[in-house]
């Protein structure tokens, strides 16, 4: 007796048979997929092919809301973009990036910190100082975070909302070195999980980093020029 699959096998390498035995396909009988009645190996195979079918519309449908998700996404940071182009002050990047993330990705709770930055303005929360394991965290992050853990001093970040929060996205902050950590809070714990795409919050990253090192640059060459303009007077 002859396994099934070498069954399957000898029809694989001999298509021709059923062309020599044509009549094969109308006689042989096998059961329905989804029923108790007999088919005929034509009917099976035209069940087969709507199945293919419908499994590859499933696919094209996913794959088209994909797309749409990421315009969307596309669309929001861009926005996002022109207004941290526009801001002239940290008060401004910090309430033009909080308010697109609440409102425009609707993040619920956001946090970040900054250092290794130069800036007279150093009253915002944002400049308090952490521990050295959260250096360390975040210069180990090559790529953002995403999971249903996070440090329990970067919890205590979002303030009486923590205990509400169940996923985060952590986001470093690099240039030729860490300057920060930006984190997003959610109370769905599916919001930030561990398989999810990180591209564009990658990409948040890098815009927020940006913005950030611009206003230092500016904020340094103004120290440099009042120190010259103090010692040109002297």
């Amino acid at each position: 007796m002859m396994k099934p699959e070498e069954v399957a096998h000898y029809l694989q390498e001999h298509p021709q048979f059923f062309n020599e035995y044509a009549d094969l396909l109308a006689d042989i009988q096998i059961s329905h997929p989804q029923d108790d009645k007999v088919i005929s190996l034509n009917e099976r195979q035209v069940i087969s092919l709507r199945e293919r079918n419908r499994v590859l519309q499933d696919k094209l449908l996913e794959l088209i809301s994909f797309g749409e998700e990421n315009d969307a996404i596309g669309e929001k940071m861009h926005r996002l973009a022109i207004a941290l182009l526009s801001v002239s002050s940290l008060d401004e990047l910090f309430n033009v990036l909080y308010f697109s993330l609440k409102e425009d990705f609707a993040v619920p709770l956001v946090a970040m910190r900054v250092w290794n930055i130069s800036c007279s303005e150093n009253s915002y929360t944002e400049f308090t100082p952490i521990s050295e394991d959260i250096h360390a965290i975040a210069a180990s992050l090559s790529q953002p975070y995403c999971g249903n853990h996070i440090a329990d001093e970067i919890k205590q970040w979002f303030g009486e909302g923590a205990e509400h929060l169940n996923s985060f996205a952590m986001i470093p902050l690099n240039t030729t070195q860490t300057i920060g950590l930006l984190v997003l809070g959610s109370p769905d714990a599916e919001r930030f999980y561990p398989e999810m795409g990180t591209l564009h919050l990658k990409r948040l990253g890098e815009l927020v980093c940006t913005t950030i090192t611009r206003y230092d640059q500016a904020e340094t060459v103004s120290r440099e020029a009042m120190q010259d303009h103090i010692t040109n007077e002297q």
